[in-house]
């Protein structure tokens, strides 16, 4: 105890003593040199008041102390009872001097002590606490517990004396700042989350609250204030507040580009209209200094510049590094940079159908980030979804045409598995969109039972068969399988007019342009499908395009659900009398209530006898 035996400023020696829980003082040479903050605040002095006469700290305690001192040999302890609730005291008699501790009475458990529960529990705590004294200059620190050492790296020995500003810096918010200092001031409760510095000068979020601490005549007596470091969610926060700034900011940008691309989808009167107009309207936007559309060319397997706005290039200057490329062959985006240019490229795809690539470039050194290459992809999704239109369009108004027709007999084709598993008749009516660019056919089957159908599809992994309407020895189904032959044949240019399978084997009727190259379609079709019969070619000059031709512009000016809901009364038999189903059964097909399909149903009928009548 000689390290505190003469000096009433804590050092080294000391740090250990202001830590204990119990009050402990240091007498030399018949005055008080020291006594930590447990003591300070038990016995009501302050620090700088050392050193100080026992008496005027301890009071009637003293003299039992004193005689106590006087019989305890240079080098022992002695047990010293003051008959108080509240504490004995135990002398420790050195050369120089002696050390007293006060502590719970030997007959009292010490938990029971709540005195000694509440300091344990301070300064034990997980979060950082301080203690300030407002009645001296500067409301300096008195006591500072673990936990706010290991959150600022501040010992007891840097910070007690100093005013808890030494945590702030140059990127302390001076509001937060004002308002601690204004509920120190207005003796009121406050709490802040301020940028604070430790001592190496490593900058932490900081929940900082302060409050008031009054004694029994409700005097303001100190500050108790709790550190909490929440770094980790403020910079949560913080970076969630930039991303929504961030998209904010890039819809902003973006959404007049998007509605003026999607009018120029819904107006144009050709694919190469629409797709030198999406070029010219994304190069008015700032962000953006070149766009142009390309398409693969079978013949060369080069990329062919079909239409562009701000930029110069020829297909020499498209390698297979370049993120066109890359685009085109993984159906994903693809972005590249020097650091003073970035590319980024979306594959024009639509129903599983490649149409080109979409490319823009940004200048100053710009990044595309993942939020705006999610938007610039669904501009692709409608740029090329109006492509796919346009080429329908014309494909529909081709009158020469090759009609042909084959047999299959590969199980691979799932009408032909179905119609050898359960001995019925297929007999396919059309192909649906389906969500996810998927296609669905629907086939009226004859000669089984739903059940079985079902059965029988269960055996084909890759086929999904749900029965829309069963009656009487038939059914309508929506037939999903991913080898889709009708899909297949669509992206290479050819209708499907008809398909009917029985007994394991299927007659395709096919329209092929007389444009393409018929031979080369039918190779096609016999190296995708073993056991394919060519049964017959003949060419078709214009006979029997009219009904069709009426049938398409029908078709387009029905909406999807008017579309779905005449398509699936008519295969259903909804119009014949008696009716096999009811309007109810097909509402639930099409998961819409019956008064909704009506609703559909006589909007489709309205336009029908609108067309038919010559009123459209």
């Amino acid at each position: 105890m000689d390290s505190v035996s003469g000096t009433h400023e804590p050092g080294n020696g000391t740090a250990v003593l202001e830590r204990f829980v119990d009050p402990v003082v240091a007498v030399t040479d018949g005055v008080i040199t020291f006594a930590n903050g447990a003591a300070r605040t038990e016995f009501g002095f302050p620090a700088e008041s050392l050193p100080r006469e026992p008496e005027s700290v301890l009071g009637a305690y003293w003299s039992r102390i004193e005689d106590a001192l006087t019989e305890t040999t240079v080098g022992t302890a002695r047990h010293v009872s003051l008959e108080t609730a509240a504490y004995d005291a135990r002398v420790h008699r050195g050369a120089e001097g002696a050390t007293i501790v006060f502590e719970p009475p030997e007959d009292q458990d010490p938990p029971a002590s709540d005195r000694s529960v509440k300091d344990r529990a301070i300064n034990e705590a997980p979060v950082g606490i301080t203690i300030s004294d407002p009645s001296r200059e500067d409301n300096p620190l008195v006591y500072i517990n673990e936990a706010y050492e290991e959150i600022t790296g501040y010992d007891y020995e840097d910070v007690v004396g100093r005013n808890c500003r030494l945590l702030q810096g140059e990127d302390s918010d001076p509001d937060a700042v004002a308002e601690m200092r204004a509920g120190i001031e207005e003796e009121r409760p406050v709490t802040v989350e301020i940028v604070n510095y430790r001592k190496d000068d490593t900058r932490f979020w900081n929940e900082v609250t302060i409050a008031p601490v009054r004694n029994d005549a409700g005097e303001l007596t100190h500050y108790v204030g709790f550190q909490n470091d929440v770094t980790a969610r403020k910079e949560a926060e913080l970076e969630l507040e930039r991303r929504t700034e961030e998209l904010e900011y890039i819809l902003e940008r973006i959404e007049g580009l998007i509605q003026d691309v999607t009018d120029v989808v819904a107006g144009s009167t050709s694919r190469r209209e629409l797709e030198a107009v999406v070029c010219e309207r994304i190069v008015t936007e700032e962000a953006y200094e070149g766009a142009w559309i390309g398409e693969r060319d079978p013949a060369t397997e080069r990329i062919e510049v079909r239409e562009r706005a701000g930029v110069s290039l020829d297909a020499s200057s498209i390698d297979d590094d370049h993120p066109a490329a890359v685009a085109l062959e993984s159906h994903a985006v693809a972005v590249d940079g020097d650091g003073e240019t970035t590319r980024a490229s979306f594959p024009l795809r639509y129903n599983g159908i490649d149409y080109g690539v979409l490319t823009v470039r940004t200048d100053c050194g710009r990044t595309i980030d993942d939020r705006e290459s999610v938007i610039l992809s669904a501009l692709a999704r409608t740029i090329a979804s109006g492509v796919n239109a346009r080429e329908t369009s014309r494909t529909l108004a081709t009158d020469a045409v090759v009609a042909v027709d084959v047999d299959l007999t590969d199980p691979a084709l799932a009408p032909v598995a179905l119609s050898a598993a359960t001995d019925a008749r297929f007999e396919y009516r059309r192909s649906v969109h389906r969500t996810g660019d998927g296609t669905a056919s629907l086939f009226t089957v004859e000669g089984t039972t739903a059940e079985a159908l079902r059965t029988a599809a269960a055996e084909l992994p890759a086929v999904s068969l749900e029965v829309l309407v069963e009656h009487e020895g038939s059914c309508l189904v929506e037939l999903h399988d991913e080898d889709d032959p009708v899909g297949w044949l669509s992206d290479r240019g050819v209708r499907t007019i008809s398909i009917e399978s029985e007994d394991g084997s299927a007659r395709l009727s096919l329209e092929i342009p007389r444009s393409a190259n018929v031979r080369s379609v039918v190779e096609a079709i016999e190296d995708r499908y073993d056991g394919t019969d060519v049964v017959s070619f003949h060419q078709r000059e214009g006979e029997g395009r009219s009904r069709q031709e009426f049938a398409s512009r029908l078709e387009e000016s029905l909406t999807d659900r008017q579309f779905t809901a005449l398509q699936r009364a008519y295969l259903a038999g909804y119009f014949e009398w008696p009716r096999p189903t009811t309007g109810e059964e097909l509402a639930r097909t099409m998961d819409v209530s019956r008064p909704t399909f009506h609703e559909h149903l006589r909007g489709a009928e309205a336009k029908l006898c609108r067309a038919f009548f010559g009123d459209d």
